[in-house]
């Protein structure tokens, strides 16, 4: 299956994942830490992230990390806890899957999978995870061109996956005062040379939880489909990427001005 649209500029396919519906009328909010720490932690933020507004639960069960003596998550006990904030708030849950030999464990718990920067070039996990038959969040690979980035989800597709979400989440340039740069023209970009549904990522794209707020009004402005952003109640004890996590009662304030952004450019929230 090509992901290219026709010469007609075909509308954008719908994703659906529980009653969360990808590429609608109605923008995606996704929310959580980081990475699970524990059980308290994980509870308390997604009953504080769905009272603000949010539809999705994130968070990381297996966690990649730059240093291999930085924390890796919670692993199986990590997708325990995600499965009972589940059930506490009916939050669908998206996590990262690392390799295709965690795919039985993960599915098993996660309603839509996350494919990573890192492993966005890794075609048998793509491959892998189109045939698992659940929906896929896709990031775009730090160094990727939107060329290679479509490649990828070719192969999601080509295997017989037929439910993917792309997500820009910011590329490497030479630019070191952010963690990345937001590439925000690549969500009206792939929205015009694909039919996948587009969200962004500000707290990855930018590494700084000041400009998470404005790089999100700025997504949901130049036509995202929705947003993803780490959220935790106290980000300097955060285990992981604490420096671009925004608290509960910022991420509340954030979606009342996201609802206004929307509503400009002919959306809802």
């Amino acid at each position: 299956m090509m992901i290219d649209k026709d010469t007609q500029g075909a509308a954008t396919a719908t994703v659906t994942v529980g009653d969360v519906v990808f590429g609608g009328q109605r923008l995606v909010l996704i929310a959580g830490p980081c990475t699970v720490e524990d059980r308290t932690q994980m509870i308390e933020i997604a009953c504080a992230v769905k009272e603000a507004g949010a539809v999705m639960l994130r968070g990381g069960a297996f966690k990649p990390r730059s240093s291999p003596y930085a924390f890796q998550g919670l692993c199986e006990e990590g997708l325990e806890i995600l499965a009972e904030a589940r059930e506490r708030t009916g939050l669908p849950v998206v996590t990262e899957v690392l390799e295709s030999s965690q795919l039985p464990t993960v599915a098993a718990v996660a309603d839509m999978l996350q494919i990573g920067s890192r492993n966005m070039h890794n075609s048998v996990l793509l491959r892998d995870a189109g045939a698992s038959g659940k929906p896929v969040l896709l990031k775009r690979g730090m160094s990727a061109t939107i060329q290679e980035y479509l490649y990828a989800a070719e192969y999601v597709l080509s295997a017989g996956g037929r439910h993917v979400v792309l997500c820009e989440r910011g590329v490497r340039t030479f630019e070191t005062a952010t963690r990345f740069t937001l590439d925000l023209s690549a969500v009206p970009l792939l929205k015009e040379q694909t039919w996948l549904p587009v969200i962004a990522d500000p707290s990855h794209g930018t590494g700084k939880a000041s400009l998470v707020p404005p790089m999100a009004r700025a997504a949901v402005a130049c036509g995202a489909d929705g947003v993803i952003m780490e959220v935790h109640p106290c980000p300097d004890c955060a285990l992981c990427d604490g420096d671009q996590s925004i608290t509960p009662e910022l991420y509340y304030n954030l979606v009342k001005e996201l609802r206004a952004v929307a509503q400009v450019v002919g959306r809802d929230i």
